[in-house]
């Protein structure tokens, strides 16, 4: 861990997002920008790596500007520049890691790599003071990964299980499109669901009873299509009905996991992260069947995205060698 009061600029461009952020000992943001190429993926309902990453060289330096801008901050204020090495798209990783390792060669400001899930599991830290009560369950879940983590102590990980095919995420795009939503579509299977029966459609746990912490949603995605191609008529109610089946069948799959590992391994708290953690059908049900413990997730829906903050945050708990970085794009 770093000494108290130091800056890192944390840079982000695993996917389609290009964000720059400076935060303060690690908890305090001083500024998180974002770019956003989602109204591009749109048009083909899943993103392009090439375009993603053509996009981000456009705006990887009017973020970074902005950002210290916001933070007010120049530069040479900064004591650690921290950016995601993987995994992710390749030309996108590339894009900011070229960035880092050209402010250090510039600045002569350190640079470190940080692996992206290990970020998204500091995103609860963002704007919060208060102190981890270690160990912790993670389940950080998104539309590229599922992971489940002991985090034993600061810098201290355990991988626990992950998803054999696609991860919760992808399972709301891919189902979501075939109800005619817009991509990416866990926004609006979540809105949708509200209106619906969760009981009204039984699709399937995958894994369930696996003696692993694994997951897989490919099964989820086939039932839903066959169910849908089964349906005369998809009216607004049953598609209400459908997303509410879907949005359930998501959640309980995950805590079957999480049930799982608080069975053998003795926790003080459990965390949700990733871009699936900002689902409030999620928090509801793990706060339903959590009472005893403690529940975190991010303190802002955008620290649930892929952001420069929590690459920052992780890089100011998390001792990491300090050099020039490359793409790692099997490490978690």
């Amino acid at each position: 861990m770093l000494p108290k009061n130091r800056l890192i600029l944390g840079i982000e461009t695993s996917c389609d997002e290009t964000s720059v952020a400076v935060v303060q000992e690690g908890r305090k943001v001083l500024s998180c920008e974002i770019a956003s190429s989602i109204p591009l993926h749109q048009i083909t309902q899943g993103v392009v790596p090439e375009v993603a990453a053509r996009e981000q060289i456009k705006a990887i330096l009017q973020v970074l500007e902005i950002a210290l801008e916001k933070a007010k901050v120049l530069i040479q204020d900064i004591d650690l520049i921290a950016v995601t090495a993987g995994p992710g798209l390749i030309g996108s990783l590339i894009v900011g890691i070229a960035t880092a390792n050209m402010l250090s060669l510039a600045t002569k400001i350190p640079v470190v790599g940080v692996p992206h899930i290990w970020g998204h599991i500091h995103a609860n830290l963002l704007d919060q003071t208060e102190e981890i009560q270690f160990p912790a369950l993670v389940l950080t879940v998104s539309g590229g990964h599922n992971d489940l983590y002991l985090w034993k102590k600061h810098g201290q990980f355990k991988l626990l299980g992950r998803t054999f095919d696609d991860a919760a995420g992808e399972a709301f795009d891919k189902c979501g499109r075939l109800l005619g939503l817009n991509y990416p579509a866990g926004k609006e299977v979540s809105d949708l669901a509200l209106k619906g029966n969760k009981n009204a459609f039984k699709f399937p746990r995958a894994m369930r009873n696996s003696p692993d912490y694994n997951f897989s949603f490919s099964g989820l995605k086939t039932s839903f299509l066959y169910t849908i191609k089964k349906i005369e008529n998809l009216d607004e109610k049953v598609k209400t009905d459908l997303a509410a089946s879907l949005q359930e069948a998501v959640v309980e799959s995950l805590f079957f996991k999480v049930q799982k590992a608080l069975a053998e391994f003795e926790v003080k708290e459990i965390h949700l992260s990733g871009g699936v953690a900002a689902n409030s059908r999620l928090r509801e049900y793990f706060q339903s069947k959590i009472k005893d413990m403690k529940l975190r997730y991010p303190h802002k829906i955008v620290y649930c995205t892929d952001n420069a903050a929590m690459i920052a945050s992780c890089a100011y708990f998390c001792d990491f060698k300090k050099e020039f970085v490359s793409p790692q794009l099997n490490k978690n």
